[in-house]
């Protein structure tokens, strides 16, 4: 075990890969000779050639649909987005290709590649820069969505994703990049894909999120400690699949739950899983269940304006004393 940065962990996880399957690859922008945007690729270069990290032009379609059609060849790309935000520009191919080539070759293809890249609202980025995805890639049949939320999660997951057949949707936020935490250094240590971490048992109410807002829904767990509030706090981790099952077990033990999610409301995550959870454990509810999500406007460029868009501390925990009618 080791103290590294979630981008480390990144890095680790993929030249592990790269030394022990020679069909593994990276292609991006700016991933070879700058070391990466944010030099999670940093050295890499260096170290496997301008064969394996490669550098791509500013076209996100055209490289997404190089990635696709090597993966079906059979190597295994990984495929880095400066931002996710400029994935959209490779929609299609993402969606209609990757997504459905196993199902409509009638399984003659397979797609074994990771998307992956930086999310979410990093800090007067403005509107095109701060864009939260995992919505629309969630509902698609055909592709998994991974948000690692801790450096240890990051390294597992992504060592899980590229080694995965299926087409993998991996976002990493920004502002976590930094963040240290303890990482296994065996080789082989993998984090399931679709299995969700209870990061803190609680009894009275169960919070459940994902990436960048576990931070936030710690700090407010703890702040419901100091009222004796006792709250357990889910961390996803896989957006899809999504392990309902853990989830259920825990609403069936608090009998409350609040959805926290950076992302904005309408047809977000947190209203899809909402939906699960009353499907699933309905009779076991005491109280609707609450969501805490950004407002329903586009990211202000303003630090001030931004910071009070997005979910905070307090806001949780207002939504946990109104499911306790407190």
């Amino acid at each position: 075990m080791a103290v590294i940065q979630y981008r480390e962990a990144l890095r680790q996880a993929m030249v592990e890969e790269m030394e022990r399957d020679d069909r593994v690859f990276l292609m991006g922008e700016e991933v070879a000779e700058y070391n990466g945007a944010y030099k999670v690729s940093q050295g890499m270069l260096d170290q496997f050639g301008p064969r394996r990290i490669i550098d791509t032009p500013i076209s996100e379609n055209g490289f997404c649909g190089i990635g696709i059609g090597a993966a079906m060849v059979g190597l295994r790309p990984i495929v880095e987005f400066m931002t996710f935000s400029f994935s959209y520009v490779a929609f299609d191919q993402l969606v209609n290709n990757a997504a459905n080539m196993r199902y409509m070759s009638g399984g003659q293809f397979s797609v074994p590649i990771v998307f992956r890249g930086n999310s979410g609202v990093g800090g007067s980025l403005g509107a095109t820069h701060s864009h939260r995805p995992e919505a629309f890639y969630a509902h698609v049949p055909g592709l998994t969505v991974l948000m690692p939320s801790t450096p240890a999660d990051a390294k597992g997951m992504l060592k899980a994703a590229i080694r995965s057949d299926d087409p993998i949707i991996f976002i990493e936020h920004e502002n976590l990049l930094g963040d240290k935490g303890e990482v296994s250094d065996d080789r082989d240590f993998l984090v399931p894909i679709g299995k969700a971490s209870i990061v803190r048992p609680g009894r009275d109410v169960t919070l459940i999120t994902y990436s960048r807002m576990l931070k936030i829904t710690l700090a407010a767990a703890e702040k419901l400690a100091e009222e004796g509030i006792d709250a357990e706090v889910i961390d996803l981790r896989s957006i899809r699949p999504l392990d309902i099952d853990t989830l259920v077990t825990s609403v069936s033990k608090t009998h409350r739950a609040v959805i926290i999610e950076e992302d904005w409301p309408y047809c977000g995550i947190g209203a899809g899983i909402s939906d699960r959870i009353m499907q699933k454990a309905f009779d076991e509810l005491d109280a609707p269940i609450r969501r805490v999500t950004a407002k329903d406007v586009p990211v202000p460029y303003s630090r001030v304006l931004e910071a009070a868009m997005l979910p905070d501390v307090g806001k949780v925990v207002a939504q946990v004393h109104d499911v306790l009618y407190r």
